[in-house]
């Protein structure tokens, strides 16, 4: 497989580990843009999450409680957080394989979708 997730997911690109269980890793994002800046997502491969069925939804949960580990263990539970999952090529997403960012660490400019 090309992608390069599921590339990180089997080891055979590095990545700083944040998180790893059977059902997710949470790695470093190597372009930060934040002081924080992890991304999660599920060892099975999905495009987005338009590919997840209902069936399967239950990842999406699991990522979320990573999330929140993660923050809880960081400290940003308290001062606050952006989680981001980009979906298809409007949606601005770069990787094929959902992920979701976890931006902390600083004031997080407003998003504004116009710009």
């Amino acid at each position: 497989m090309s992608c390069i997730f599921c590339k990180i997911i089997n080891g055979e690109i590095p990545s700083n580990k944040v998180y790893e269980d059977d059902k997710v890793l949470a790695f470093n994002d190597i372009n930060p843009v934040a002081p924080l800046h992890v991304l999660v997502i599920p060892k099975k491969h999905y495009e987005s999450i338009i590919d997840i069925g209902e069936e399967n939804m239950e990842i999406i949960a699991h990522i979320h409680k990573v999330i929140n580990k993660i923050v809880k263990e960081k400290g940003y539970d308290k001062t606050g957080f952006r989680i981001i999952n980009n979906c298809g090529d409007d949606g601005c997403q770069e990787v094929k394989h959902i992920h979701y960012h976890v931006l902390a660490g600083k004031k997080l400019d407003w998003y504004d979708a116009e710009k």
